[in-house]
């Protein structure tokens, strides 16, 4: 009789250990690639949505207030706020018909929701002020930015406003156990788990990120989705490939952390000042924890259904060389 060898499953094992590094550092590449050309614009022109001149880093915002500003008087914002965005046309990108349609928001401005359906250039030729000479900012946006702006309008909008209750403004439906893991993978390293870790300011007082998901749903879901104008760094859904769904099942997690505030009637447009915080990632602390990155990392990738059918061929070919060794 032919004598056991335990040579065949070691070599197996190693070779399943190498197919489980190769595949862990593969994502770690992907997720280190910079994004492509078009969605780096579509990106940036969330971003300069939100808030263009903190983006394109103007030294001192426009002076006094935007001249369309001056056509309505329900609005009592001053200044720079004037001049972004999301003041006239709201979180939600829908103005006076959305979020936005009463409140000290309140503007009487129509959102940009309506115009995706347009052609990139007359997109373009609206922010240009061709369209509105009060609506003129090429003064202080290059035809780049001008350009990524108008393609964020015209393919990154989403309509949630039927996922959010406009008294309560909280979440309806979604998945709060899987927005917590989402929590977990993307925010819980810089924010903490319990979303107190970083403080912003809002409304003049030192608040925290349950805060921001309860008292203006639709800005926390176009930052956790596209990022803030004052912290490029940070971690976005964008990036992650999240989707809609996803976005929402986050903020329906972070709708049950702590607040530090009693609710208010409607969204702010107060701005967050985030301080410097440590991103998601770094080498596993011991090799325990080295292994369990390496398991987490192939069970959500594709790599780890081809790890599995290497495997189970090698165990094939291991079953019959062992049946044939016995039979000899």
């Amino acid at each position: 009789m032919k004598r056991f060898s335990l040579m065949p499953i070691f070599f197996i094992l190693i070779l399943s250990i190498l197919l489980g590094v190769a595949i862990v550092q593969s994502r770690e590449a992907l997720a280190a690639a910079p994004l492509p050309q078009q969605d780096q614009e579509l990106v940036r022109g969330a971003r300069l949505y939100d808030d263009w001149s903190e983006v394109i880093g103007l030294a001192s915002p426009p002076s006094g207030d935007q001249p369309i500003w001056l056509q309505q008087s329900t609005n009592t914002r001053r200044g720079p706020d004037t001049w972004r965005c999301v003041s006239c046309h709201g979180w939600d990108y829908q103005g006076k018909d959305g979020a936005y349609r009463s409140g000290a928001n309140y503007t009487g401005f129509l959102g940009v929701y309506a115009t995706r359906t347009q052609s990139l250039a007359s997109l373009s030729a609206a922010i240009s002020g061709e369209l509105d000479d009060e609506h003129d900012f090429s003064g202080f946006l290059v035809p780049a930015d001008i350009n990524a702006l108008a393609k964020f309008i015209q393919e990154g909008l989403i309509d949630d406003n039927e996922f959010i209750d406009p008294v309560s403004l909280k979440i309806i439906g979604g998945d709060a156990q899987h927005g917590k893991t989402l929590y977990e993978q993307g925010c819980a390293s810089c924010h903490g788990a319990n979303g107190q870790q970083i403080e912003f300011r809002y409304e003049g007082q030192d608040i925290v990120l349950g805060t921001l998901a309860n008292q203006d749903p639709w800005r926390f879901l176009h930052r956790t989705r596209f990022g803030t104008a004052r912290a490029p760094e940070m971690t976005i859904g964008y990036d992650l490939g999240w989707t809609p769904q996803d976005g929402r099942d986050l903020l329906l997690y972070a709708q049950t952390l702590a607040t530090g505030l009693a609710p208010t009637s409607g969204p702010s447009m107060s701005e967050l000042t985030p301080g410097p915080v440590e991103q998601p990632g770094g080498p596993a602390r011991n090799i325990f924890g080295g292994i369990l990155t390496g398991l987490g990392a192939m069970a959500t990738s594709l790599g780890f259904a081809i790890a599995l059918g290497v495997v189970l061929v090698a165990i094939i070919f291991l079953v019959v060389w062992l049946l044939r060794g016995r039979s000899k």
